[in-house]
């Protein structure tokens, strides 16, 4: 085991060697050659090339030097081309600060039985006087930084969940083409990310419609992971146990406060000590502090979906019968 590996278990290191193709004894040969690639891009500012920071996209693409290369590259050509994005890119920024406290996103404290981390989107939340998509975005993106300082995720990966309860039509009309295509080149094709899954709840017809929308944009394999559970909380189950989850999803942990993850972020006093911040674009390198992340303060009190959990089902007024899962989109 080499220093890059430091602290993890010795199961996480047999399973990126398995599901990865991790090997220790070849680990800062196969970094180098990514590394070497760079001259090949003079268009694109790479600001950060360190061992750690290249290592994260090889095992995002499961060591295919050249796959791990076109990621990092459009990972740094995306914070180029949305420069807008990543000014002020740090949690107290006041755009980013609203979606936070409101839940954009939410996290779990556990992760789920296979190590990913859950990450949770109730949709009905969105006060879009409030937040803008964009800033919705950043902060998904900015979150994901942190959790992506963990090599455990790194190699185990993440859950999402999107509750669409009480979502309504005039919500969803301001998903237009452009920012849905935004969203994904930001999370399917600029981030070190292993997604296992994107699970929908509760979604009405116009969800599903919206997909129609963003299928262009998807790559063949990335339509396999998104799964539409519709009121059928049994199938989300069958993916994810009841004990990893809060009650709204049918779950035996209590239901999820809001403010969570956004205390984790900002700190119990919101103070400019909390911070985190990135070299150049305000978006390369986030500062990781364990101290600062186990921080909390007294729970704060959001607006949720008036989701019921009857016999292992979600129910509402507006929707009608559980429906088959369906899969659709992954972001591997």
């Amino acid at each position: 085991m080499t220093h890059l590996q430091a602290g993890l278990s010795p199961e996480t290191i047999e399973k990126a060697r398995l599901e990865l193709n991790e090997n220790p004894d070849i680990l800062h040969q196969d970094i180098q050659q990514v590394r070497d690639m760079i001259i090949t891009r003079p268009d694109i500012g790479f600001l950060r090339t360190d061992d750690a920071f290249i290592l994260r996209f090889l095992r995002a693409r499961k060591f295919h030097q050249t796959e791990a290369f076109r990621l990092l590259a459009q990972y740094f050509q995306y914070r180029q081309l949305n420069l807008d994005m990543f000014k002020n890119f740090k949690a107290d920024d006041p755009g980013i600060k609203r979606a936070l406290t409101d839940g954009f996103p939410g996290v779990l404290e556990n992760r789920d039985h296979c190590g990913r981390k859950i990450l949770l989107l109730f949709a009905a939340n969105w006060d879009q006087s409030r937040n803008s998509f964009i800033d919705i975005l950043r902060a998904i993106l900015l979150s994901l930084e942190v959790l992506i300082e963990d090599q455990e995720l790194q190699i185990n990966g993440f859950i999402l969940i999107i509750d669409w309860s009480n979502f309504s039509f005039k919500q969803a009309s301001k998903l237009t083409p452009s920012i849905l295509k935004l969203a994904i080149e930001g999370l399917q094709d600029s981030f070190p990310a292993r997604f296992g899954g994107v699970h929908f709840v509760n979604q009405p017809w116009y969800i599903h419609a919206l997909y129609t929308l963003i299928k262009p944009f998807l790559k063949d394999k990335t339509r396999k992971r998104i799964f539409l559970h519709g009121n059928n909380l049994n199938s989300l189950h069958q993916l994810i146990h009841p004990e990893c989850l809060p009650s709204e999803f049918g779950g035996t942990l209590p239901p999820y406060d809001m403010g969570t993850w956004a205390r984790t972020l900002l700190g119990p006093d919101y103070s400019d000590e909390n911070e985190y911040t990135h070299t150049s674009y305000n978006a390369m390198h986030v500062k990781h502090t364990s101290s600062n992340l186990e921080r909390e303060a007294s729970p704060k009190p959001m607006k949720r979906s008036q989701s019921v959990v009857e016999a292992g089902t979600l129910k509402h007024e507006d929707q009608g019968e559980s429906e088959n899962t369906q899969p659709l989109l992954a972001l591997d």
